[in-house]
Formats: structure tokens, sequence, C-alpha cells
């Protein structure tokens, strides 16, 4: 193998000419001329090095070279292909600047779909204390409002998983954001109209949103590789999160100067401006982008597990699924997620305006700061799974742990919720069981992808069904125990017990080794 020619300062441009050394193996020479003297600084890393000039033949290759002011100072980097690092923050550097990689885009524009998603459901968490106060609705009626949305939630789960599977996450997820905009929007108008058309509205509304995790978790698994998707998951569920503080505190300000129809308008809108920017940008798979690098598609392929898609026909093995105890795991795992989610969620407003009488806008606000910080704990549940990971524990051990902490921090915070004898008490409990739940987000929420990479999709709709109609019945009956006992405390303490007992289960039978 021939030496490669030494670089000077004084060199020619490399215009049309190129010097290929594609078969060395170095990832950047960085030479530079300080003013003090003739200093090469000179670092090295492996890859498959080529200096590109006017050709553009070698397209691993960036070359860029600077001068500086009149003293000359020269200054040449080369990167090679092949060698870009799985960071979520870097982009790759060309002539031009500075460029995102393509999956950074992709996990974007998620995060804000589900920043919608989430807020749209929310609204109706904030609007219904005045809808309520207009109609003469009941606390009992009250949770069957609060859950008509989980009525088409609960079937679209598993026909959303399923869809996914065969067709990708792009196509699926867009229709889902069509549909649930548009029942967003009508939502003022059938509350005017009556109680079964505010129901139906509410039901389909939650049809159209139920193949939004779904989506979101196939549609990352084929942009991101294993070291990666955690973090990956936790940005888009920050924005998830993000979506209730955007929902809470935006609803009530939208309403007191537009009205209640006003915060229904805003973010079936903007879902409808999102949908436009989607369709454009994203693809099912990175294979299929045009603007992605071969550096960057390299990276995500190796990183990922092969599993090909249904053929045309063919049916998820229900049966097959349900015979094993990790697939049971995960779905004990998303009901007792759902439930104590969807409780706070849905009665966090009504909780402070009854127990501490704060106004609508305070309990806004004091339900809002919880969902903001779950937002960041996310995040961190991710980026601590995927570093675990990367430091060789086994994804069994990162998956249990994660998990563990999301269930028993969150139950022995609702205990202690019990005995707050003040809103800023009281927010503070809710803020450390939500931080803590969020990291679910890297243990059963991820482990769908581990052990059935095939059937993700599937087994994602499976366990959050049977998850929304335990969310359905803790929806409900919070109401009702309300009711009853004039009191939160007995279905609180309920809520801690079923956290405890699933975190034993999901440590007995979960696994991170693929099982399907």
């Amino acid at each position: 193998m021939a030496a490669a020619a030494a670089v000077t300062p004084k060199s020619a441009a490399f215009g049309a000419r190129s010097s290929n050394l594609s078969d060395a193996y170095l990832n950047s020479i960085c030479l530079r001329k300080p003013s003090s003297g003739f200093r090469y600084n000179i670092e090295r890393k492996w890859g498959n090095l080529s200096l590109q000039g006017g050709g553009g033949r070698n397209r691993g290759a960036i070359v860029e070279r600077e001068n500086r002011g009149r003293r000359g100072v020269g200054l040449v980097k080369c990167t090679a292909e092949g060698i870009e690092r799985g960071i979520l923050t870097g982009g790759r550097a060309q002539k031009d600047g500075f460029v995102m990689p393509e999956r950074l885009k992709v996990v974007a524009l998620m995060a804000c779909v589900m920043c919608l998603c989430n807020a749209d459901r929310v609204v109706m968490s904030v609007a219904i204390v005045p809808l309520a106060a207009k109609h003469g609705w009941s606390s009992s009626f009250l949770g069957i409002v609060q859950s008509s949305f989980l009525w088409g939630y609960i079937f679209s789960s598993v026909i959303g998983g399923a869809l996914v599977d065969k067709y990708g996450g792009k196509r699926v997820i867009a229709w889902g954001v069509a549909l649930w905009s548009l029942a967003t929007l009508l939502t003022p108008w059938a509350a005017n109209h009556s109680t079964a058309a505010l129901l139906a509205v509410r039901a389909f509304f939650g049809l159209a949103e139920g193949v939004a995790l779904p989506s979101m978790n196939i549609l990352l698994s084929r942009w991101f590789p294993c070291n990666e998707r955690a973090t990956a998951v936790g940005l888009s569920m920050g924005g998830f999160h993000l979506g209730n503080v955007v929902g809470l505190v935006l609803t009530p300000i939208v309403m007191s100067s537009v009205g209640i129809s006003g915060p229904f308008i805003l973010f079936s809108s903007l879902g409808l401006l999102w949908l436009t920017m989607w369709t454009l940008r994203v693809t099912n798979d990175p294979q299929e982008s045009r603007s992605i690098s071969n550096s960057e598609l390299r990276l995500i392929q190796a990183g990922k597990s092969k599993a090909p898609p249904l053929k045309k026909g063919e049916l998820p093995p229900l049966r097959l699924l349900l015979s094993k105890m990790p697939t049971w795991a995960i779905i004990f795992a998303n009901v007792t997620n759902n439930w104590g989610y969807f409780v706070l969620l849905s009665w966090m407003p009504v909780y402070f305006k009854t127990v501490f009488n704060v106004n609508l806008k305070q309990a806004a606000w004091f339900s809002a700061v919880p969902w903001g910080t779950m937002a960041f704990s996310g995040y961190v549940a991710g980026a601590a799974s995927d570093y675990l990971i990367k430091e060789g524990h086994s994804l069994t051990f990162v998956r249990k742990v994660m998990q563990s902490i999301g269930f028993i921090g969150p139950g022995l915070a609702l205990l202690c919720l019990n005995y707050a004898k003040t809103p800023v008490i009281a927010s503070v409990y809710i803020t450390v069981a939500l931080s803590l739940s969020a990291f679910s987000q890297a243990g059963f929420l991820l482990n769908m992808q581990d052990i059935a990479p095939q059937y993700a999709g599937f087994l994602h709709g499976i366990s959050n069904s049977a998850g929304t109609l335990a969310a359905i019945i803790s929806t409900i009956g919070t109401g009702y125990f309300v009711q009853w006992l004039g009191s939160f405390q007995a279905f609180l303490t309920v809520t801690a017990g079923l956290y405890f007992v699933t975190a034993i289960f999901w440590n007995i039978y979960a696994t991170g080794e693929r099982v399907f």
C-alpha cells in the first residue's frame, strides 16, 4: 500500500483531482499551522479514509479546508465514512457546515406528535370542570366521560399494532393524527349537542389515538440501533409527558380568553400542521430515506436485530405469544402502569380542586409541574439504560432494574400522598411518583422489541388493550370511590399495592432475551 503524500499548508487546492486513500485505516487527520511555528497536531482514529475533491466520487470522506486571515493558517479535516458514532446530539460535517442526523429529525418529529397526542387528551381533563358545572354532571358521570376516550382506545391498540407491523409506523400514525385532530375539533360541538354525542366523539378520539404508541415503538426500533433506542424512546416520551404540561397550562388560559372551544381548535390545528411536515420528511425505514448518509445507515443497521416484516396475509401468532410468561410480565406491567397513569392524568385537576379547594388555573399549574419533571426523568432513564447496556450489563438486568424503579418508587410516593396537608406537599409527592414511573419507558415499553421484534407492534397492542381496560376501571372507579367515600385515599392505597405486586411479578418472569 502506497504511503500518503504529506499535506502542507501551502499545498494547492484539491480541485478536480482527488487523492484516494480509502485503503488506509485512519479516521481523522487534522493538520494545523499555528502562528508560532510549523507544529502539526495529528489525531488518529480507525476507519476508511478518502480525500474527496471536485469529482464527488468518494461520498464517504468529508474534506474541509479553511484559510484564516492573512497569516495563512491552513486547516484540513478528514472524517471517514462508517465511523460516525451513535450520539443523538451530534451531526456530520459538510462543506456547508453542520447537518443534523436523519434519525434525530425523526425522533424530534415523533416527540412533537407525542406532545400533541397527550395535550389533546388533557384538554378534556381541564375543560370538564366548567362543562360539569354547566351541565350539572355528578362525580360518577365525570368518570364515565373521562373514560369514554378509552372505549375506542382499547380496540385500536391491537388493530393499530398489527397494522404497524405490516405497513410501518409512518402511514399508520399519519392517519391517526388526522382522525384524532378531527375528533378534537368536534368535541365542544358534541358537548353542547348531547351527552351521547360527546361520548361517541371521545370514543372515536380514543380509537384514533390508539395507534400512536405502537407506531412510535416500531418506527424508533427501525431508525435507531439497540444501544440508542432507550434514549430515543425517552426523548419521544418526554414529548408525550410535556403534552400534559402544555395542555394543563394552555387550556385554562385559552378558555378564559376565547371560550371552551378555543383549546380544542388550537390543538387540532397544530395536529394538521405537524401532519404536513411528517408526510414530507419521514420514511418508514432508514433505507428508504434519500437524505440519510451511508455511514449513518450502516450505524443503524449494524445495531439492530434482523426481524423480517409479516408476509401478506400472515397473522401474528396470538396463542404462541400468550403461552410465554415474559409476555404476561409485559401485559401486567402495562396494566399497572396505565392504571396509575390514567388515575393521575384524569383526576389530578379535580383532586386539587376538591381536596385543597384551589381554583382551576392553580389546579392546572399544580398538575402540570409533575408532568414536566416526568418528561426529564424519562430521558434520564433512557440514557441510563443505554449507558448500562454499553457497559456490558445484560438486557435482562437493565430492564428489571428500570422497571423496579418505575413501580416501587411510585407506590411509595402514592402512600405518602395520603398524608399530604397542603397542595405544595401533594404536588411534590405526585412529582416523585410520576418522575419515577417514567423509568417504565426503559422497562416494559422497550422489552416488547427485545422478546418479539417481529411481532412487537402486535404485542404492544395486546398489552396496551389490557392496560386500557385497567385504565377504564381505574378512571371510573376513582369517581365512584370519591362519591361513596368522599376521599381519594382508598383508591391511592389500592394503586400503590398494585405497583408493589406487579414489581415482584416482573422480576420473576421478565427477560431481555429474544423469545419469539
